[in-house]
């Protein structure tokens, strides 16, 4: 019978199923009502409120036997719907596959088809300043500290909040404004307002050769705060944003948001734009795909993907930064005195850490999606397949392996 009913005709029966079934209790009750009642009334009365409650009760004991017919029915249906479902998840989440698995139309091997690796390259083509955008704990000053060690010239750092070890390879003349000191940082910045005017007479009366060797590239930490704090930030900003290229001094401004205000531009978009490269981390390069560019696909190959995947203006970058910067750690010996073998590549962003930490913590458990979300934060905006996703890709590079399928894959850490 289940094969041969019709979507509506399914629909109908459903609906018939639920009636009778409650249909089986409500008589059951009622009956149990009329007898207690029967219990207390008068002898003469009691023959008629018992042949009622038999009666309700005969009702019920059809609707009940009508539930099991339908229920019958209807399972066969739910065990067809599932060996289905079995199937076309084993196809479509094979560890090997090349489509592992997908949440709508996207793939985990997708790439976008103007990626960029070498964002360095990108910013000094273009010839811009750069603007960077993310939220705390994006990676924000990692990355200005690689692209400092990257660009070339004199660097200049404006950072209030820097710690004693940041920019240790920069003479630390050039790092200014440690421990809150404003002060210094608002100096400065006059200082190269008037080192600027003394360019442009120089190329003025000498040409481009007259100001060689004078290329600076100066990095302002947290913009917005310095734009409160310092008299000369927003003149510093536009000033160097609209003239400071064709005199080599070029800067990187730091911000939390992407508009105009926040770079001290009020009222100057058109400035932001044309002027900079803008980089977004995080949420804003996400948020920029989704609104700006209508591009799904490249939202989630960009969440997919953490830290090392951000947009540049409407370019999508991939640059792995978590091991910039760090000395290599020592390969532990084993007992016998031979080098441990490491499996763990260097290149992984915070969620398959997350997942490999969790998996040599746990060795031989399997980890579900919904586990996952519910013992970390991190995982808090991520779909279900997406975190699958983070599994396939993790156990087809050799790191543990995936159990089950569909709805029920898991993963766990296997050596």
């Amino acid at each position: 019978m289940a094969e041969n009913l019709h979507p509506s005709q399914l629909y109908q029966h459903l609906q018939m199923y639920t009636c009778a079934r409650w249909s089986f209790w409500g008589s059951l009750a009622v009956s149990c009502g009329l007898l207690f009642l029967g219990a207390t009334q008068k002898p003469e009365s009691k023959p008629w409120i018992l042949g009622a409650s038999v009666g309700v009760l005969e009702v019920g004991r059809r609707h009940r036997q009508t539930a099991k017919l339908l229920q019958e029915s209807l399972g066969d249906i739910d065990r067809a719907s599932r060996v289905n479902f079995q199937a076309w998840a084993r196809a479509n989440t094979q560890p090997t596959a090349q489509l592992a698995l997908t949440v709508g139309s996207i793939d985990v091997n997708w790439k976008p088809e103007n990626l960029i690796t070498d964002p360095v390259e990108y910013i000094q083509k273009k010839q811009k300043h750069v603007a960077l955008v993310g939220g705390t704990g994006d990676g924000k000053s990692t990355f200005t500290q690689y692209l400092s060690s990257k660009i070339g010239g004199r660097v200049v750092v404006y950072d209030s909040d820097a710690k004693p070890d940041d920019w240790s390879w920069l003479d630390q003349k050039d790092v200014i404004g440690r421990k809150g000191n404003f002060k210094a940082i608002d100096t400065a910045m006059g200082n190269d307002l008037k080192t600027l005017e003394e360019l442009v007479e120089l190329r003025g009366e000498g040409g481009d050769n007259a100001i060689a060797g004078r290329e600076r590239f100066m990095i302002a930490e947290e913009f917005p705060i310095l734009v409160d704090e310092c008299d000369n930030a927003a003149t510093w900003i536009k000033r160097h944003a609209k003239r400071g290229r064709r005199y080599q001094q070029f800067i990187c401004a730091l911000a939390q948001n992407d508009t105009a205000e926040n770079f001290g531009l009020q009222g100057d978009k058109d400035t932001l734009y044309s002027c900079f490269c803008l980089v977004r981390l995080g949420q804003f390069g996400r948020d920029y795909a989704r609104t700006k560019l209508k591009d799904p696909r490249l939202e989630q190959w960009l969440k997919a993907g953490g830290k090392k995947r951000f947009m540049v203006d409407d370019c999508p970058c991939e640059l792995d930064l978590s091991n910039w910067g760090t000395t290599a750690i020592a390969t532990p010996e084993t007992s016998s005195g031979e080098d441990k073998v490491q499996s763990q590549p260097t290149a992984m962003n915070e969620f398959e850490q997350f997942i490999l930490d969790w998996g040599q913590q746990h060795p031989g458990e399997v980890l579900k999606a919904a586990a996952l979300s519910r013992a970390t934060r991190l995982f808090d905006n991520m779909q279900p397949d997406e975190i699958r996703i983070f599994f396939v890709s993790m156990a087809d590079r050799g790191l543990g392996e995936v159990e089950g399928s569909g709805a029920k894959l898991g993963w766990r850490w296997s050596r």
